[in-house]
Protein backbone atom coordinates (compact mmCIF):
# COMPACT_ATOMS: atom_id res chain seq x y z
CA UNK A 1 0.00 0.00 0.00
CA UNK A 2 0.68 3.63 -0.76
CA UNK A 3 0.09 6.28 1.26
CA UNK A 4 0.66 9.57 -0.33
CA UNK A 5 -0.17 13.49 0.51
CA UNK A 6 0.40 16.94 -0.58
CA UNK A 7 1.85 19.61 0.84
CA UNK A 8 3.99 23.27 0.79
CA UNK A 9 7.29 23.04 3.23
CA UNK A 10 5.36 24.99 6.11
CA UNK A 11 3.13 21.60 6.27
CA UNK A 12 6.36 19.35 6.88
CA UNK A 13 5.38 19.11 10.59
CA UNK A 14 2.07 17.95 10.16
CA UNK A 15 3.45 15.36 7.15
CA UNK A 16 6.08 13.83 9.71
CA UNK A 17 3.37 13.17 12.12
CA UNK A 18 1.28 11.82 10.01
CA UNK A 19 4.24 9.55 8.34
CA UNK A 20 5.41 8.86 11.56
CA UNK A 21 1.92 7.29 12.28
CA UNK A 22 1.10 5.33 9.12
CA UNK A 23 4.64 3.32 10.30
CA UNK A 24 3.65 3.04 13.57
CA UNK A 25 0.36 1.70 12.47
CA UNK A 26 0.63 -0.17 8.84
CA UNK A 27 4.02 -0.57 8.73
CA UNK A 28 4.28 -2.16 5.76
CA UNK A 29 2.47 0.76 4.19
CA UNK A 30 4.91 3.40 2.12
CA UNK A 31 4.87 7.19 2.62
CA UNK A 32 5.27 9.42 -0.51
CA UNK A 33 5.36 13.11 0.37
CA UNK A 34 4.60 15.44 -2.89
CA UNK A 35 6.49 18.95 -2.25
CA UNK A 36 5.11 22.20 -3.84
CA UNK A 37 7.82 24.02 -4.05
CA UNK A 38 11.03 25.00 -6.20
CA UNK A 39 12.77 22.86 -3.89
CA UNK A 40 12.96 19.74 -1.60
CA UNK A 41 13.04 21.28 2.15
CA UNK A 42 16.37 19.86 3.72
CA UNK A 43 13.87 18.92 6.35
CA UNK A 44 11.77 16.20 4.13
CA UNK A 45 15.52 14.97 2.80
CA UNK A 46 16.64 14.26 6.29
CA UNK A 47 12.78 12.72 7.62
CA UNK A 48 13.16 9.19 8.12
CA UNK A 49 9.68 8.22 7.81
CA UNK A 50 9.36 9.32 4.12
CA UNK A 51 10.25 6.47 1.46
CA UNK A 52 9.81 9.53 -1.05
CA UNK A 53 9.61 12.77 -1.64
CA UNK A 54 8.43 14.22 -5.31
CA UNK A 55 8.57 17.63 -6.26
CA UNK A 56 5.03 18.78 -7.87
CA UNK A 57 6.76 20.23 -11.36
CA UNK A 58 8.00 16.78 -11.61
CA UNK A 59 5.09 15.24 -11.37
CA UNK A 60 4.13 15.24 -15.57
CA UNK A 61 2.28 18.60 -15.64
CA UNK A 62 2.58 20.46 -18.54
CA UNK A 63 3.82 24.14 -18.37
CA UNK A 64 3.79 23.92 -14.59
CA UNK A 65 4.59 27.70 -13.93
CA UNK A 66 1.82 28.37 -15.66
CA UNK A 67 -0.94 26.02 -14.15
CA UNK A 68 0.71 26.34 -10.27
CA UNK A 69 0.79 30.46 -10.76
CA UNK A 70 -3.23 30.01 -11.10
CA UNK A 71 -3.73 29.08 -7.53
CA UNK A 72 -3.62 30.25 -4.03
CA UNK A 73 -1.21 28.03 -1.83
CA UNK A 74 -4.96 25.95 -0.65
CA UNK A 75 -5.77 25.56 -3.86
CA UNK A 76 -2.63 24.27 -5.12
CA UNK A 77 -1.76 21.61 -2.72
CA UNK A 78 -4.98 20.09 -4.05
CA UNK A 79 -4.60 21.39 -7.54
CA UNK A 80 -2.18 18.24 -7.78
CA UNK A 81 -3.60 15.17 -6.26
CA UNK A 82 -5.48 14.00 -9.82
CA UNK A 83 -1.89 13.93 -11.29
CA UNK A 84 -0.13 12.59 -8.08
CA UNK A 85 -2.30 9.10 -8.67
CA UNK A 86 -1.18 9.08 -11.87
CA UNK A 87 2.51 9.40 -10.94
CA UNK A 88 2.13 6.64 -8.33
CA UNK A 89 0.35 4.50 -10.59
CA UNK A 90 3.21 4.58 -13.24
CA UNK A 91 6.23 4.69 -10.99
CA UNK A 92 5.15 2.08 -8.22
CA UNK A 93 4.11 -0.81 -10.32
CA UNK A 94 4.42 -3.46 -7.84
CA UNK A 95 1.64 -1.50 -5.51
CA UNK A 96 -1.91 -1.94 -6.15
CA UNK A 97 -3.64 -0.18 -3.73
CA UNK A 98 -3.15 3.99 -3.28
CA UNK A 99 -4.47 6.38 -0.58
CA UNK A 100 -4.39 9.74 -0.40
CA UNK A 101 -4.77 11.44 2.89
CA UNK A 102 -3.90 15.51 4.02
CA UNK A 103 -1.48 15.90 6.03
CA UNK A 104 -3.33 16.99 9.29
CA UNK A 105 -3.99 13.52 9.57
CA UNK A 106 -3.13 11.45 12.51
CA UNK A 107 -3.51 7.44 11.61
CA UNK A 108 -4.30 5.34 14.98
CA UNK A 109 -4.79 1.74 13.89
CA UNK A 110 -4.39 -0.59 10.79
CA UNK A 111 -6.56 -0.11 7.91
CA UNK A 112 -8.50 -3.03 7.80
CA UNK A 113 -11.52 -1.95 6.15
CA UNK A 114 -10.08 0.14 3.94
CA UNK A 115 -8.04 -2.66 2.79
CA UNK A 116 -10.69 -5.17 2.11
CA UNK A 117 -12.94 -2.46 0.42
CA UNK A 118 -10.05 -1.98 -2.24
CA UNK A 119 -9.82 -6.01 -2.92
CA UNK A 120 -13.70 -5.09 -4.43
CA UNK A 121 -13.73 -1.75 -5.32
CA UNK A 122 -11.68 0.83 -7.67
CA UNK A 123 -12.04 3.99 -5.58
CA UNK A 124 -12.98 4.73 -1.52
CA UNK A 125 -14.99 8.02 -0.53
CA UNK A 126 -15.64 8.78 2.65
CA UNK A 127 -18.25 11.64 3.26
CA UNK A 128 -18.00 14.54 5.78
CA UNK A 129 -21.18 13.16 7.33
CA UNK A 130 -22.90 9.54 8.07
CA UNK A 131 -25.78 10.70 10.02
CA UNK A 132 -28.80 13.09 9.88
CA UNK A 133 -28.13 16.25 12.15
CA UNK A 134 -30.67 16.87 14.57
CA UNK A 135 -30.08 20.83 15.93
CA UNK A 136 -30.58 23.06 13.81
CA UNK A 137 -26.80 25.02 14.72
CA UNK A 138 -25.58 21.37 13.78
CA UNK A 139 -27.68 21.19 10.61
CA UNK A 140 -26.45 24.86 9.11
CA UNK A 141 -22.51 24.27 10.19
CA UNK A 142 -22.40 20.61 8.77
CA UNK A 143 -24.73 19.87 6.23
CA UNK A 144 -25.12 23.52 4.78
CA UNK A 145 -21.52 23.11 4.62
CA UNK A 146 -21.30 19.34 2.98
CA UNK A 147 -23.89 20.80 0.56
CA UNK A 148 -21.46 24.30 -0.37
CA UNK A 149 -17.96 22.22 0.55
CA UNK A 150 -18.59 18.56 -1.21
CA UNK A 151 -19.85 15.84 -0.02
CA UNK A 152 -17.37 13.75 0.00
CA UNK A 153 -14.40 15.06 2.32
CA UNK A 154 -11.21 15.01 0.26
CA UNK A 155 -8.85 14.73 3.16
CA UNK A 156 -9.07 11.10 2.21
CA UNK A 157 -9.17 9.39 -1.09
CA UNK A 158 -8.35 5.78 -2.17
CA UNK A 159 -8.12 3.77 -5.36
CA UNK A 160 -6.96 0.43 -6.33
CA UNK A 161 -5.22 -0.28 -9.71
CA UNK A 162 -7.09 -1.16 -12.44
CA UNK A 163 -8.59 0.08 -15.89
CA UNK A 164 -11.24 2.31 -13.61
CA UNK A 165 -8.94 3.55 -11.57
CA UNK A 166 -6.76 4.82 -13.99
CA UNK A 167 -9.74 6.50 -15.76
CA UNK A 168 -10.96 8.04 -12.73
CA UNK A 169 -7.23 9.39 -12.31
CA UNK A 170 -6.89 10.93 -15.56
CA UNK A 171 -10.39 12.58 -15.44
CA UNK A 172 -10.20 13.91 -12.24
CA UNK A 173 -6.35 14.98 -13.18
CA UNK A 174 -7.93 17.06 -16.33
CA UNK A 175 -10.72 18.66 -13.68
CA UNK A 176 -8.29 19.94 -11.61
CA UNK A 177 -6.21 21.10 -14.27
CA UNK A 178 -8.76 23.82 -14.94
CA UNK A 179 -10.88 24.36 -11.95
CA UNK A 180 -9.49 23.68 -8.75
CA UNK A 181 -10.11 27.03 -7.09
CA UNK A 182 -11.80 28.21 -4.02
CA UNK A 183 -14.77 29.55 -5.52
CA UNK A 184 -18.52 28.48 -4.28
CA UNK A 185 -20.37 30.96 -5.99
CA UNK A 186 -19.13 29.08 -9.02
CA UNK A 187 -20.13 25.82 -7.71
CA UNK A 188 -16.95 24.78 -7.59
CA UNK A 189 -14.40 24.32 -4.06
CA UNK A 190 -10.64 23.36 -4.69
CA UNK A 191 -10.56 19.61 -6.03
CA UNK A 192 -13.96 18.37 -3.54
CA UNK A 193 -16.60 19.53 -5.35
CA UNK A 194 -16.11 17.80 -8.62
CA UNK A 195 -15.90 14.42 -6.95
CA UNK A 196 -19.71 14.56 -6.05
CA UNK A 197 -20.02 13.74 -9.72
CA UNK A 198 -17.86 10.54 -9.01
CA UNK A 199 -20.36 8.21 -8.21
CA UNK A 200 -22.08 9.08 -11.02
CA UNK A 201 -19.50 8.26 -13.39
CA UNK A 202 -17.05 5.50 -11.81
CA UNK A 203 -17.17 2.37 -9.28
CA UNK A 204 -17.44 4.33 -6.17
CA UNK A 205 -17.70 2.93 -2.30
CA UNK A 206 -18.42 4.87 0.34
CA UNK A 207 -16.77 3.50 3.64
CA UNK A 208 -19.18 4.68 6.34
CA UNK A 209 -17.24 3.11 8.88
CA UNK A 210 -17.21 5.41 11.40
CA UNK A 211 -13.29 5.05 12.53
CA UNK A 212 -12.21 6.93 9.50
CA UNK A 213 -12.25 10.27 8.76
CA UNK A 214 -13.04 11.57 12.22
CA UNK A 215 -13.12 15.06 12.44
CA UNK A 216 -14.39 18.33 14.30
CA UNK A 217 -17.16 18.40 11.93
CA UNK A 218 -19.06 14.97 12.68
CA UNK A 219 -18.31 14.79 16.16
CA UNK A 220 -21.84 15.75 16.81
CA UNK A 221 -22.86 11.94 15.58
CA UNK A 222 -19.50 10.05 16.38
CA UNK A 223 -18.74 9.71 20.31
CA UNK A 224 -14.72 9.27 21.06
CA UNK A 225 -14.34 6.92 24.21
CA UNK A 226 -11.10 4.80 25.33
CA UNK A 227 -11.34 1.40 27.20
CA UNK A 228 -9.14 -0.95 25.31
CA UNK A 229 -8.54 1.28 22.22
CA UNK A 230 -10.16 4.84 20.85
CA UNK A 231 -13.42 4.08 19.50
CA UNK A 232 -15.99 5.68 18.04
CA UNK A 233 -19.28 4.42 18.03
CA UNK A 234 -18.39 1.29 19.29
CA UNK A 235 -16.02 0.71 16.49
CA UNK A 236 -11.96 0.90 16.33
CA UNK A 237 -10.85 4.70 15.51
CA UNK A 238 -8.14 4.20 12.56
CA UNK A 239 -8.17 8.29 12.00
CA UNK A 240 -8.67 11.76 13.23
CA UNK A 241 -8.36 14.36 10.59
CA UNK A 242 -7.17 17.81 12.52
CA UNK A 243 -8.97 19.76 9.85
CA UNK A 244 -8.77 23.83 10.70
CA UNK A 245 -6.18 23.32 13.13
CA UNK A 246 -3.98 26.47 12.52
CA UNK A 247 -6.91 28.51 12.20
CA UNK A 248 -8.45 27.58 15.19
CA UNK A 249 -11.58 26.43 14.29
CA UNK A 250 -10.75 23.01 14.78
CA UNK A 251 -10.53 23.87 18.55
CA UNK A 252 -14.10 25.88 18.31
CA UNK A 253 -15.99 22.89 16.37
CA UNK A 254 -14.51 20.54 19.04
CA UNK A 255 -15.41 22.47 22.39
CA UNK A 256 -18.64 23.30 20.35
CA UNK A 257 -19.74 19.46 20.06
CA UNK A 258 -17.74 17.77 22.75
CA UNK A 259 -18.13 20.01 25.49
CA UNK A 260 -16.85 17.70 28.39
CA UNK A 261 -13.15 18.80 28.67
CA UNK A 262 -12.29 15.31 30.18
CA UNK A 263 -13.23 13.53 27.01
CA UNK A 264 -10.40 11.51 25.23
CA UNK A 265 -10.63 13.44 21.94
CA UNK A 266 -8.69 16.31 24.35
CA UNK A 267 -5.99 14.00 25.17
CA UNK A 268 -5.84 12.78 21.38
CA UNK A 269 -5.66 16.74 20.50
CA UNK A 270 -2.88 17.51 23.12
CA UNK A 271 -0.67 14.44 22.02
CA UNK A 272 -1.02 16.15 18.31
CA UNK A 273 0.11 19.33 19.42
CA UNK A 274 3.17 17.74 21.39
CA UNK A 275 4.17 16.20 18.31
CA UNK A 276 3.77 18.97 15.84
CA UNK A 277 6.11 20.86 18.39
CA UNK A 278 8.66 18.02 18.41
CA UNK A 279 8.46 18.00 14.91
CA UNK A 280 9.79 21.60 14.64
CA UNK A 281 6.09 23.47 14.02
CA UNK A 282 7.28 26.40 15.56
CA UNK A 283 10.42 26.53 12.33
CA UNK A 284 9.13 24.67 9.83
CA UNK A 285 5.47 26.09 10.33
CA UNK A 286 6.90 29.85 9.00
CA UNK A 287 8.71 28.63 5.87
CA UNK A 288 7.39 30.85 2.74
CA UNK A 289 5.98 29.17 -0.02
CA UNK A 290 7.90 29.32 -2.83
CA UNK A 291 5.73 29.81 -5.46
CA UNK A 292 4.60 33.04 -3.63
CA UNK A 293 6.93 35.58 -4.84
CA UNK A 294 7.61 37.14 -8.46
CA UNK A 295 11.11 36.49 -9.39
CA UNK A 296 11.59 40.09 -8.10
CA UNK A 297 10.81 38.90 -4.91
CA UNK A 298 7.59 40.94 -4.87
CA UNK A 299 4.66 39.22 -3.11
CA UNK A 300 2.12 38.25 -5.10
CA UNK A 301 -0.94 39.21 -4.98
CA UNK A 302 -4.49 37.28 -5.10
CA UNK A 303 -6.12 39.23 -8.18
CA UNK A 304 -2.84 38.81 -10.08
CA UNK A 305 -3.70 35.30 -10.21
CA UNK A 306 -7.14 35.58 -10.43
CA UNK A 307 -6.46 37.70 -13.61
CA UNK A 308 -4.02 35.35 -15.00
CA UNK A 309 -6.52 32.33 -14.93
CA UNK A 310 -9.64 34.24 -15.83
CA UNK A 311 -8.23 36.26 -18.82
CA UNK A 312 -7.80 33.53 -21.81
CA UNK A 313 -5.38 35.67 -24.12
CA UNK A 314 -2.62 35.62 -21.37
CA UNK A 315 -1.64 32.18 -20.33
CA UNK A 316 -0.83 32.41 -23.90
CA UNK A 317 0.39 36.14 -24.06
CA UNK A 318 2.74 35.40 -20.48
CA UNK A 319 5.34 32.91 -20.94
CA UNK A 320 6.25 32.65 -17.77
CA UNK A 321 3.92 34.58 -15.15
CA UNK A 322 6.48 34.32 -12.67
CA UNK A 323 8.71 36.84 -14.52
CA UNK A 324 6.33 39.91 -13.89
CA UNK A 325 5.02 41.70 -12.02
CA UNK A 326 1.31 43.39 -9.97
CA UNK A 327 1.32 46.05 -11.70
CA UNK A 328 1.56 44.16 -15.12
CA UNK A 329 -1.53 42.09 -14.02
CA UNK A 330 -3.33 45.14 -12.69
CA UNK A 331 -3.76 46.26 -16.19
CA UNK A 332 -6.25 43.51 -16.87
CA UNK A 333 -7.94 44.10 -13.35
CA UNK A 334 -11.95 44.62 -14.09
CA UNK A 335 -14.50 46.46 -11.62
CA UNK A 336 -16.49 43.15 -12.11
CA UNK A 337 -13.50 40.95 -10.84
CA UNK A 338 -12.75 43.14 -8.33
CA UNK A 339 -16.15 43.29 -6.53
CA UNK A 340 -16.08 39.15 -6.62
CA UNK A 341 -12.89 39.33 -5.01
CA UNK A 342 -13.59 41.48 -2.26
CA UNK A 343 -17.40 39.54 -1.73
CA UNK A 344 -15.11 36.01 -1.62
CA UNK A 345 -12.78 37.55 1.05
CA UNK A 346 -15.64 39.01 3.34
CA UNK A 347 -17.23 35.51 3.24
CA UNK A 348 -14.33 33.54 4.19
CA UNK A 349 -13.44 36.47 7.23
CA UNK A 350 -17.02 36.06 8.14
CA UNK A 351 -16.78 32.20 8.40
CA UNK A 352 -14.17 32.37 10.35
CA UNK A 353 -14.97 34.67 12.84
CA UNK A 354 -18.15 32.02 13.37
CA UNK A 355 -15.99 29.38 14.40
CA UNK A 356 -14.04 30.97 16.96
Amino acid sequence: MIITTSICANYLPKAMVLAKSVKRTNPDARVIVCLLEREIHPAATAYPFFDEVVLAKDLGFEHFDKFIFKHSIVEAATSVKGQLFIYLLKHYADENQFVYLDPDIEVYDELAELKEALHEHAIVLTPHLCQPEDMMDAVMDNELSALQHGVFNLGFLAISRSEEAERFAAWWASRLSMFCYDDIPRGIFTDQKWIDLAPCYFDVHILKHPGYNVAPWNLSKRKLVFSDSYRVNGEKLRFFHYSGFDSGANEGMIRKYVPDRTNCVYHLRDNYVKQLEEADQSRLGKVQWSYDQFQSGETIKRNSRIVFRDVPELPYRVDNPFAQSNEYFEKYVSPQLVARNVIQQGKKLLKRVLNR
